[in-house]
């Protein structure tokens, strides 16, 4: 091998990657964003709800998040590769693997490609309904990279629509049906949180003095707070209907009404901890401030909204549990 060639291609690799395997694999996971893959623990919800835990069950709900994982992996790569120079001018967003120059365009390209295609073709392999939602949410996730994050109202759409196609996604999987009322719920809460997302990423902006989004120019405070109150509206009207009961095409017993209020306590949490006075109270700087545009920080980082998932999770699946054998 000709060493001037040998020469260049170590000094490349040095510059694209860190230099030790350790740091490397922490730098590629932080990339995929795993703690992101919390998002797509909704694919659980049709054998949940329906309280089917057989092995072949189990087993399609498991390889349907682990697809849909992979495949909002790939889309992370290629928002950051789109968004590389916004990114960097980002108080958060510029530490991004990409942003920050530790993994190269190319190299990115090619493991959002390989994500993605090898999701498609194992997801079709197992069902062509699962093949068939895994590409749906493949061509929103590409048309809100390059068309839709920009519209305004649409953007939180698209978002919502990602949700409610993970949660299809599941069921297909496992062939369950899922409640209408339930998918309903599911695009309530998932227009909910990207509202969220949107509020928390404006008072960045206004702190930063320079909007990261172009979208951010035409949304405010007040718009989205209104915003807010209807989708907050929505999402507990739903779940309520949903848990009614079979009367109307619901849950399986009425008993689910138990689990509202810990519906209502992490929706007002949520929004207690995107609250501008509460940060200011508990003195978080900009950074920390904005988690709200990032979920999974706040459901892993906030102990009291942890807990009461767990609880929900939890007395879900006793009464669950409860109403099978016969007892309710």
């Amino acid at each position: 091998m000709n060493p001037l060639k040998s020469q260049n291609k170590r000094l490349h690799s040095v510059a694209l990657l860190p230099r030790n395997e350790k740091q490397t694999l922490k730098v590629f996971l932080r990339a995929v964003r795993v703690r992101q893959w919390t998002k797509n623990l909704i694919v659980f919800a049709a054998p949940l709800f329906a309280f089917k835990f057989a092995p072949e069950t189990l087993v399609g709900s498991l390889l349907a998040f682990i697809l849909f994982c992979f495949t909002s992996s790939s889309f992370y790569l290629i928002n950051d590769i789109i968004d590389v120079e916004s990114d960097r001018r980002h108080p958060v967003k510029c530490k991004r693997p990409i942003a920050a120059g530790l993994i190269s365009i190319p190299v990115a390209i090619a493991m959002a490609f390989l994500l993605l295609f090898g999701s498609l073709f194992i997801g079709w392999s197992h069902t062509p309904l699962l093949g068939m939602t895994i590409l749906a949410y493949a061509l929103l996730q590409i048309a809100y990279n390059l068309v839709l994050k920009h519209k305004v109202i649409v953007d939180i759409v698209a978002i919502a629509t990602g949700f409610i196609l993970r949660a299809c996604g599941g069921a297909a999987a496992t062939g369950i049906m899922l409640s209408p009322w339930f998918l309903l719920c599911t695009a309530m809460l998932a227009l909910f949180l990207g509202v969220e997302k949107r509020k928390a990423e404006l008072r960045l902006s206004e702190i930063k003095g320079s909007k990261s989004r172009r979208v951010l120019e035409r949304y405010s405070l007040p718009l989205l707070n209104r915003m807010e109150s209807i989708v907050t509206n929505g999402t507990l009207l739903t779940y309520a209907l949903w848990s009614s009961g079979p009367l109307v095409d619901g849950a399986s017993t009425s008993w689910m009404l138990l689990t509202l209020p810990f519906v209502l306590y992490g929706v007002f949490r949520y929004q207690l901890l995107s609250d501008p006075e509460e940060i200011a109270r508990r003195n978080l700087g900009a950074e920390q401030g904005g988690k709200t545009e990032r979920p999974e920080e706040i459901l892993l980082g906030d102990k009291p909204l942890l807990l009461n998932v767990l609880t929900w999770l939890v007395v879900t699946f006793t009464i669950l549990l409860v109403n099978q054998q016969g007892v309710i």
